[in-house]
């Protein structure tokens, strides 16, 4: 049947269909990454990112255009993860809401989304760099754009504009150098064109499966759906969408889980500007209907009869799942209970047991775990700004590829000051939160802090993961490679080799500090074989050495 309009249950299995596609695809987008190294990356932190959204889009019933927009908006904000994560979920953002007021998407709203989903990325980075996914978005736009005014139909337009996108994504190692050196398209304007590839293929009927991992075949997400006990205490499921005649405050939003909690169990509360997502499990809905309504008007309400509708391995499953969920919060929640109400916190991402021990001397008040081999989710960011209980809280995200995500948080965060200092590796945020005076107002430290990461040289070494050829160096797999700031710097077989060429060129008249970080697979003994190495060829250095206990990275070494 030919169409030339969407309405929101085929943009629902559109997108779902999208984000199949880029999970099926990951692994090979992961590939592409320019550097070879084992954090490569891209095609992971998308999927996650979509991945997030797709859950959410999955648990809805007959949404209407409105509700899915959010959903898929909200949804890719708090997953995202990575800069190409990051830089999708505004992709997403801006599309919903070209999209999010009309009941079915024509070619011209189809158009102007996609234009819009254009600036409000290009607005999220600081310095947009063309050869990478915005600029295969752009291409996009424009192709779209184009086919608007011209009397095309909607199946033949989707295919113009993703061949278009496609064409663009091909160009990109002429505009890219570092990608024509290493012989490779960009992976992320890869992921998105899988996303859009995906889509079309949700438009045009083929056979998909929509089955998201962790959403029920009801449609409710699992995670938030199992029994504390084979048998139900709670016999009705209910859900429900509160559209709030304006945002609910901090205080509103724990008064109304107070009072669900007084009525039920298995409960979430999503509050996301003025739509609000309900969940309980309660032997009475009909009050928490009532206690919703004084918040604002009622959308897509859903009560099940748990005891009647739920299969038995369903509901084990189920069980299954929050144990484990449960689990896990306890544990994190001993390692790093709520800190208490204080002026100035601090939140850095860790890459190892030993750096983590290192940040907390500092002062850190929460570690996220993370970094180099997966990349700390937006998400992840809001969940450690709640838990540090301070007015100003400083973000060290040290990593170049968090640095996004952590901004992102900050911009969703509204009831406390956020700074984030740009670290791009762990001893700029070392440095970082040592030059931090509690005398200085927050803008003063937060200018010193920038200004003295620029003056920390970070290497790091690792192996390489496939043959390619970048920075002018013919790079094998297996490879030992010391990657600095800007470049690889040195390539070989033998790791104390690579450490002592990295440090040797990240060396100048000026530098005073040499700090060794080893990693997992490294042994002290051998750490402090290259420490006193480096005594002795600089001996106008200081040098310290230092158990980082990091995966993947032999050795963390900064210069100052």
């Amino acid at each position: 049947m030919v169409t030339n309009t969407i309405n929101a249950s085929l943009c629902a299995k559109m997108f779902l269909a999208g984000a199949k596609n880029l999970e099926s695809k990951k692994e090979w987008i992961n590939e592409l990454n320019v550097f070879p190294v084992p954090d490569g990356d891209t095609g992971t932190n998308m999927t996650l990112t979509i991945m997030s959204a797709a859950k959410e889009v999955a648990a809805l019933t007959d949404p209407d255009m409105e509700v899915l927009a959010k959903a898929i908006s909200s949804g890719s904000l708090r997953g995202a993860r990575g800069n190409s994560g990051v830089i999708l979920s505004q992709l997403f953002r801006g599309f919903t809401k070209g999209i999010k007021m009309h009941d079915e998407i024509d070619i011209q709203i189809l158009a102007g989304a996609f234009q819009k989903a254009v600036e409000t990325a290009y607005k999220a980075v600081m310095k947009p760099k063309e050869g990478t996914i915005l600029t295969v978005a752009k291409g996009a736009a424009q192709k779209a754009a184009e086919l608007a005014e011209t009397d095309i139909g909607m199946e033949q337009f989707l295919k113009e504009v993703i061949e278009h996108a496609d064409y663009v994504l091909s160009q990109t190692p002429e505009m890219l150098p570092v990608l024509k050196e290493a012989g490779v398209v960009d992976s992320g304007g890869q992921g998105l064109v899988q996303v859009l590839k995906g889509a079309y293929d949700g438009f045009l009927g083929k056979e998909i499966d929509y089955t998201i991992e962790g959403v029920s075949a009801q449609g409710s997400v699992m995670k938030i759906t199992p029994q504390a006990e084979a048998d139900i205490k709670f016999g009705y499921c209910t859900e429900f969408i509160i559209m709030t005649k304006s945002e609910l405050s901090d205080k509103q939003e724990m008064e109304f889980k107070g009072f669900l909690e007084s009525i039920g169990d298995s409960i979430v509360v999503v509050a996301d500007e003025d739509i609000v997502k309900v969940h309980v499990h309660t032997n009475d809905p009909g009050k928490a209907i009532s206690r919703a309504l004084t918040y604002g008007e009622l959308s897509r309400m859903k009560i099940d009869n748990m005891r009647e509708e739920h299969q038995e391995k369903l509901i084990k499953d189920a069980e299954k799942l929050a144990l484990q969920q449960q689990a896990e919060n306890q544990v994190k929640a001993q390692s790093m209970p709520a800190t208490p109400p204080k002026e100035v916190g601090f939140i850095s991402v860790s890459i190892g047991e030993g750096i983590g021990e290192i940040f907390k001397g500092l002062g850190v008040d929460y570690l996220i775990e993370g970094g180099q081999t997966m990349n700390p989710s937006t998400e992840d960011m809001l969940n450690a700004i709640e838990k540090v209980n301070a007015d100003t809280i400083y973000i060290l995200p040290n990593n170049k590829n968090i640095i996004l995500a952590a901004n992102q948080a900050k911009l969703l965060t509204k009831d406390k000051k956020i700074i984030v200092i740009p670290t791009k590796t762990v001893p700029q945020g070392i440095t970082a939160i040592i030059n931090y005076i509690p005398e200085k107002t927050p803008e003063e430290n937060e200018a010193a802090m920038v200004e003295e990461i620029q003056h920390v040289k970070t290497g790091q070494i690792t192996y390489a993961v496939r043959d390619t050829h970048i920075d002018d160096k013919e790079i094998k797999e297996g490879n030992i490679m010391g990657i600095g700031d800007h470049a690889i710097l040195a390539v070989g077989e033998k790791l104390e080799a690579v450490a002592n060429e990295t440090v040797d060129l990240m060396m100048d008249d000026e530098s005073e500090l040499i700090s060794i970080y080893y990693g997992e697979e490294v042994t002290e003994e051998a750490a402090n074989e290259l420490g006193d190495k480096f005594r002795e060829e600089y001996p106008e250095c200081d040098v310290e050495v230092y158990s980082g206990g990091q995966p993947i990275y032999y050795y963390v070494i900064s210069v100052e």
